[in-house]
């Protein structure tokens, strides 16, 4: 028999003084309450109850038993309840992971807007361009940037993650505009190295990246480079989402987009056995609203710190 049954009958039958009547609670026999309750008598290896013709009492052991029985129901109650109210609303703890710079620019200003949105749940943003094992590291989800291997888990995905390259106007009116990518050799080209060698200012139609000389200022910092990039000290080539608005108010300039490296695929990747909880689909659905395909670009809130 079910353990937590026999406990919900035990304890049934003590407070209603009778089998008869914790029979009609539960919709059963009075003959079924007696299996019940011998059930956990033969797990204890003792008795719990005393019955005569006329009453019944609990042996000592059932009057311990009795309590913690009524200890345990009352828990799996609670967390029932909370299981419950969770289902209902979004909360409780998110833990999400992202690469440094989406994370940085974009994902940081849009989860302060969720968590505004949503005030009982609360989010936990790991900033890493490394790999990160979902299920082991205990992440509810992860922004991925690239081709995905694990089909496994469920891939929604997000807007490519286009590159740009851009200048100033007042480093352009110093240094000239540069046409073709040969020409950066002549020019001071600002390096992220965050990304992986064979990224690194490699661009469409250039196989080897030799036309482009060792970067005098390298930087794991988009923000950085961008700061850089604004003063007028050299061309930058960063993501479209960290680059729209200085690029919409005309503080950097568009530079050889007939050269732009392809558009990698962005996604959002969670467990598929996570796909119930409300504080998780709450946040794929603002995640998609903000940076999925068809959401308007750029998205509000475009970094210009």
């Amino acid at each position: 028999m079910d353990k937590l049954r026999s406990m919900e009958v035990f304890v049934a039958a003590v407070d209603t003084g009778s089998f008869t009547a914790a029979a009609e609670r539960f919709g059963m026999s009075a003959v079924m309450v007696g299996k019940h309750v011998h059930a956990l008598e033969q797990r204890l290896g003792a008795a719990l109850l005393t019955r005569t013709t006329r009453r019944q009492s609990l042996t000592e052991i059932g009057r311990q038993y009795v309590e913690q029985c009524r200890a345990i129901l009352a828990q799996i109650s609670d967390a029932e309840a909370v299981a419950e109210t969770m289902r209902a609303s979004p909360r409780g703890l998110l833990r999400v992971t992202t690469p440094v710079s989406f994370g940085m620019d974009w994902l940081s200003p849009a989860v302060a807007e969720y968590l505004s949105l949503h005030k009982e749940v609360s989010v936990e943003l790991n900033l890493n361009d490394r790999f990160v094992d979902l299920v082991d590291e205990g992440y509810d989800l992860a922004v991925r940037i690239g081709v995905l291997e694990d089909s496994s888990m469920v891939a929604r995905p997000l807007r490519p993650y286009g590159m740009t390259i851009c200048a100033s106007p007042a480093y352009l009116a110093r240094r000239g505009t540069p046409r073709t990518p040969s020409d950066l050799a002549q020019h001071e080209c600002l390096e992220f190295t965050g990304w992986l060698p064979q990224l690194r200012w490699r661009l469409k139609g250039e196989k080897d990246g030799r036309a482009i000389p060792r970067s005098r200022f390298r930087a794991n910092s988009s923000q950085a480079l961008r700061r850089a990039a604004l003063t007028g000290f050299g061309i930058i080539m960063q993501a479209e989402m960290t680059l729209a608005e200085d690029i919409a108010e005309g503080r950097l300039v568009r530079l050889l987009e007939d050269y732009i490296p392809t558009a990698r695929p962005m996604h959002l990747v969670y467990s598929r056995d996570r796909r119930t909880t409300p504080k998780l689909t709450s946040f794929v659905d603002f995640m998609i609203e903000r940076f999925g395909p068809d959401a308007p670009w750029p998205p509000r809130g475009a970094s210009g710190v």
